[in-house]
């Protein structure tokens, strides 16, 4: 693999070639646009979606606690929950918006090596869920369903695959200039055009082919006949299957302007600032996804959603309670009869 030099490349936005009227409103526009999205995307999604991890981890590990066990699904959703709060904490690199946030490559490279792997990690850690769902409804048969069945090994095998992954994004986004200071993104721009075409063929196409050979045989092989049907299946673990949906919507939108962005620096293009406002969309849009997903699991896993129905139920009694209180009478002395 070759050496690229991407010293020429720059945000269309910091291009001080762009001087005429119309170019210097549109940056204008696309930065108040990407600003109040950044402003809705921190005071909306980033509480809610932490609120919902931390409820989550607290739900799942009290489960454990107690019982000394827990179960496949449970396990891989703990998982899946941390590697989104991380990507959670990592999207804070979005607050500089409409400006980037300035560091060295080496510093953006780091943060773009963590980003990388828990963006891997949790894709492929709900592969894993789909697969526990389909070993739910049909009974392990073969030495890789029954190797599955064993969810500390997989999960080893996964981390050790995306921090592979991982490390071969972080080579392939540059391995010069670490010293220089730049704008930073989390997929950064300065990257070789190798780095958006492994992300999307590892974080995106496989992953994706993956799902669908899971609801495929889910949806067309037949079950035993002492397996729910497959509605019942469906309703008993809605979470995995409403989070598939919300992933394949975000994470198709973001990895196409991944693509797009390729195939400028293909043309060693910079592109326009309606480009670069639709790439920070994309990317406010899978950090939005992060947080819908564990807001999906807190609502939809049934552990979850039983102990936030418990709690609600508690805070209504003690609330009714209170509002019930008897206030005790006081006694008016009489006032004596004048004679």
């Amino acid at each position: 693999m070759t050496s690229h030099n991407m010293t020429w490349i720059s945000y269309p936005s910091k291009n001080p070639a762009f001087t005429s009227p119309e170019e210097i409103e549109d940056i204008i526009a696309s930065q108040n646009i990407i600003s109040r999205l950044m402003h809705c995307y921190i005071a909306f999604f980033v509480p809610t979606g932490l609120i919902a991890g931390i409820c989550i981890l607290i739900v799942l590990i009290k489960n454990y606690v107690q019982h000394k066990v827990i179960e496949n699904l449970d396990l891989l959703l703990l998982h899946f929950t941390i590697s989104n709060i991380i990507i959670i904490f990592l999207s804070f690199t979005v607050i500089t918006r409409p400006d980037y946030l300035t560091a060295t490559h080496l510093t953006c490279n780091v943060l773009s090596f963590f980003f990388n792997f828990s963006y891997f990690y949790s894709q492929y850690v709900f592969i894993l869920m789909l697969v526990i769902l389909l070993l739910k409804r049909f009974p392990p048969q073969t030495a890789l369903c029954k190797a599955t069945q064993r969810p500390i090994l997989c999960v080893g095998i996964v981390l050790t695959y995306t921090f592979c992954l991982s490390l071969t994004e972080a080579v392939l986004a540059g391995t010069d200039n670490y010293h220089l200071e730049t704008d930073c993104q989390l997929d950064p721009l300065f990257a070789w055009p190798e780095y958006e075409i492994i992300k999307f063929t590892f974080g995106f196409g496989i992953p994706l082919f993956l799902q669908i050979l899971c609801f495929a045989v889910l949806l067309a092989k037949a079950a035993p006949a002492e397996a729910p049907a497959l509605q019942q299946h469906i309703r008993t673990y809605p979470a995995p299957f409403v989070i598939s949906v919300t992933m394949f919507m975000c994470r198709l939108f973001y990895n196409l302007m991944l693509l797009f962005r390729t195939s400028l620096k293909l043309q060693k293009s910079t592109g326009t600032t309606k480009n670069e406002l639709v790439m920070n969309i994309a990317e406010i849009v899978l950090f939005c996804e992060s947080c819908a997903s564990l807001v999906f699991i807190l609502c939809f896993h049934k552990p979850c959603k039983d102990e936030v129905l418990k709690v609600l139920q508690n805070c209504r009694r003690k609330t009714t309670a209170s509002n019930h209180l008897e206030i005790p009478e006081t006694n008016v002395p009489h006032e004596s009869r004048s004679q």
